[in-house]
């Protein structure tokens, strides 16, 4: 079935425009907010298992660090968004996936991402 999904959740897509230029020091100035609602998400926890005996382990099997996102087909999601995801801020890991076309129905299927917590 293609999203959006009837019961999803909604997610801000954290985007800044091209940079109008440079300030006296040289550094590029910020461009214009272009965030924007991304509805009818389905957002699913993901979690990595620390190596046995590693020092992240603290007797813990699982860690959730983030969330995998299936956004409705068409989204527009770059690796340089970042994102909101139920309140936290989240950076977008890796290149976004289309999984394009069912193969049975013909109906465009998700976009995915990874959106990691961002610390510090």
């Amino acid at each position: 079935m293609p999203g959006p999904y009837l019961f999803g959740e909604t997610v801000r897509v954290l985007r800044t425009g091209a940079s109008p230029g440079r300030d006296p020091r040289g550094q590029p100035l910020p461009g214009l907010d272009e965030s924007f609602d991304l509805a009818g998400c389905v957002v699913t926890p993901r979690s990595e298992t620390p190596q046995v005996g590693g020092d992240q382990q603290q007797a813990r099997d699982t860690v959730v660090v983030g969330w995998t996102v299936y956004a409705p087909a068409g989204s527009d999601v770059r690796t340089t968004d970042g994102v909101m995801v139920r309140g936290v801020r989240c950076e977008i890991t890796g290149e976004p996936g289309d999984w394009g076309r069912s193969p049975f129905t013909g109906t465009p299927g998700p976009i995915q991402f990874a959106a990691d917590r961002v610390t510090g």
